[in-house]
Order: C-alpha cells, then sequence, then structure tokens
C-alpha cells in the first residue's frame, strides 16, 4: 500500500503541472469533442512509459546518448508550432462553446495530435522513464508503485477532460478562448525555450 500510494502521488504531482497534454485535454473537454479518446491516449502514453521505466528501461537514454537530444530538439520544433497555433486563434478569435461542438478537428486529427504532443515531449520521457522510474528502485514492490503512478495519470486526464464542462459558461464567451488560446500558446513557448536553455 505504501508502494501504491507512493506512485500515485508522484505521478499526480508530476502530471498536474500545465504543459501540453494537459492544455490539449482541456480544450477537448471544454470543446466536448472527442473527450473520451483524447483523455484515454493521453493516459494509455502515460502508462506505456511509466511501465517501461519502472520495469528498468531508462538505462537506454544512456545506453545511447544521442537519444535524448534528438527528442528535445524535435519537441522544440513541434512545441513552437503548436503554441503558434494557439497563438493564430487567439489573434482571430470568434470561437465560443457553442460553435466549437460543430466544428473542430476530426477524431483522427485530435488522436495523432494527442499522440504527438505525448510521445514528442522530452518532459514526458523525463518524468516517466527517468523520474518516476528510478524512484520505483526505493520500493521493494515496484508493480505497486507503478499501478499507482498509472492510475493517478488516467484519473486526472478523464476528471480534466470531463470536469471542463463545469467551465461551460465561462467559454460560452469568444473572449474567454482567446485567453485559454494565447494561454496555451505561451505555456507552448515556455516549455520549448526551457528545452533549449536546459
Amino acid at each position: 500500500m505504501q508502494a501504491l500510494s507512493a506512485g500515485f502521488l508522484l505521478s499526480l504531482s508530476l502530471i498536474v503541472a500545465i504543459g501540453a497534454q494537459n492544455a490539449l485535454v482541456l480544450r477537448q473537454g471544454l470543446r466536448r469533442q472527442f473527450v473520451f479518446a483524447v483523455c484515454l491516449t493521453c493516459a494509455l502514453s502515460d502508462a506505456i512509459l511509466i511501465a517501461a521505466g519502472v520495469s528498468g528501461f531508462g538505462w537506454v537514454a544512456n545506453a545511447a546518448p544521442w537519444i535524448a537530444p534528438m527528442f528535445r530538439y524535435g519537441g522544440v520544433v513541434f512545441l513552437i508550432w503548436y503554441g503558434f497555433l494557439n497563438a493564430r486563434a487567439a489573434i482571430r478569435g470568434g470561437e465560443a462553446l457553442a460553435e466549437s461542438k460543430e466544428q473542430g478537428s476530426s477524431l483522427k486529427k485530435v488522436v495523432l495530435t494527442s499522440l504527438a504532443i505525448t510521445w514528442l515531449n522530452p518532459h514526458v520521457y523525463l518524468d516517466t522513464l527517468v523520474l518516476l522510474g528510478s524512484v520505483s528502485t526505493g520500493y521493494e514492490n515496484r508493480l505497486a508503485f507503478g499501478t499507482g503512478a498509472v492510475t493517478a495519470s488516467f484519473m486526472f486526464f478523464f476528471v480534466l477532460g470531463y470536469g471542463a464542462r463545469l467551465l461551460g459558461p465561462v467559454f460560452a464567451q469568444p473572449n474567454a478562448w482567446r485567453v485559454l488560446d494565447a494561454g496555451v500558446a505561451l505555456t507552448m513557448w515556455v516549455i520549448a525555450i526551457g528545452l533549449l536553455i536546459e
């Protein structure tokens, strides 16, 4: 039980920070569009990475030093581009919750974006493979630790995705979407800059 709760709390503390995944899940939750698919994609991706980290595959990054820079700079490019798309949406404005139910991306595009945001983000690897993987070695029951971490990920994404609709009245106003888009763009660019100066 101690390992389970430790994995749960550590994973939750890492995932709660605003990042690319959370911004996408929040946006789709507000739109009420493909919420289950986005939450499941992000949670399953995290589960795979957590399982790999807890199972001891974090050594790959040390064995092949070229992997870390490849993920870092690929992630920077993606985050800058995704930030640009959100900044453009903030400048254009005109979106409201009523419109967003009818307009938007296809399921395929949203799932591919979810996968890209997860798998091209170097911070995800640092949090799951390296940090959770290394902390799990301090527990005799690593399976319980990993189970707790995966449970936290699933719980957080689904609560965020489906809880976002409580903010529906706020996001019925187009200006609220502009603020959200601007905030997402800024978050993506801050993460990208952080990756460049690390």
